[in-house]
């Protein structure tokens, strides 16, 4: 508002304290959330023993990543024997025999793609909500939702040639040099576009707004036939623990935006005033 009006005058944030605080408010969920995961991996490994080649689903608290078994043996942070009688045995023995890094296992090469999709969609977001709303004052009800759409395709854009890079990777053991090599070599043959080859389907998954016809149509159909199986409750199966995981993450991360955009409000106001 106007301060000349008689309003108070609104306070705003940079993009660059925007991406500042998001960027704190990935890592810091990666950090809470991870050890659950690694647990869960661990306790599912043991049940189950992983097989080269075998997938695997692994969350760091912002994005879940699709992982191949790579190597036989034990070497694996997730082939590690334990012996766990449960998630918090599971816990105390990694500490004690593997030391408490060992919570963190994995989650490095995972926040290559997560942080920059998380800080360019929370900063994509609230710049073009802030846009829309000066523009659109009459349809504000419109205005999440387009900033949403068009903020998750900016990061799914940003990031397919990140998952592109991380998938060969986990294919095969790769020197940053050969990988550089594999990247011009694909580039050159088949242009640049070529680095964007999974942006359709990731963007039919991230933006649901956007999905037509054929996906609907799929999706339906393994709805019906869960429900014929295992009835409408086979619909909600694995609810509750994702819910577990999935709330406090989202809690930690907009929390910790929130309160990164107050503080950085607060230090604008004082040298607005200085």
């Amino acid at each position: 508002m106007d301060p000349e009006a008689g309003g108070p005058q609104i306070i705003k944030v940079t993009p660059l304290q925007q991406m500042l605080a998001s960027c704190t408010g990935a890592v810091l969920t990666s950090l809470i959330a991870t050890p659950l995961d690694v647990v869960k991996i661990r306790l599912q490994a043991q049940n189950n023993p992983f097989y080269k080649g075998k997938c695997f689903v692994y969350s760091n608290g912002l994005m879940d990543h699709l992982c191949v078994c790579e190597e036989e043996g034990n070497r694996a942070w997730y082939k590690k024997p334990g012996r766990f009688q449960g998630t918090l045995d599971a816990f105390l023995k990694i500490i004690r025999n593997e030391g408490v890094k060992s919570l963190w296992s994995g989650l490095p090469p995972t926040l290559v793609m997560a942080v920059p999709a998380t800080v360019i969609y929370f900063t994509c977001y609230d710049q073009l909500t802030a846009l829309l709303k000066s523009k659109l004052e009459e349809n504000e009800s419109c205005i999440p939702i387009i900033a949403g759409i068009v903020a998750r395709f900016g990061a799914v854009t940003v990031i397919s040639p990140l998952e592109l890079i991380r998938t060969k990777m986990q294919s095969k053991k790769f020197s940053y040099k050969e990988l550089h090599r594999f990247v011009s070599k694909k580039v050159s043959e088949d242009g640049w576009i070529s680095l964007w080859r999974g942006w359709a389907p990731t963007v039919l998954r991230d933006v649901p707004f956007s999905v037509s016809t054929p996906l609907r149509m799929s999706t339906w159909a393994i709805m019906k036939n869960i429900v014929a199986e295992s009835g409408f409750s086979g619909l909600f199966t694995g609810l509750i623990p994702r819910l577990i995981k999935i709330a406090p993450a989202c809690a930690v991360m907009i929390s910790t935006y929130e309160f990164g955009k107050a503080f950085f409000q607060k230090q604008n106001a004082r040298r607005q005033q200085n």
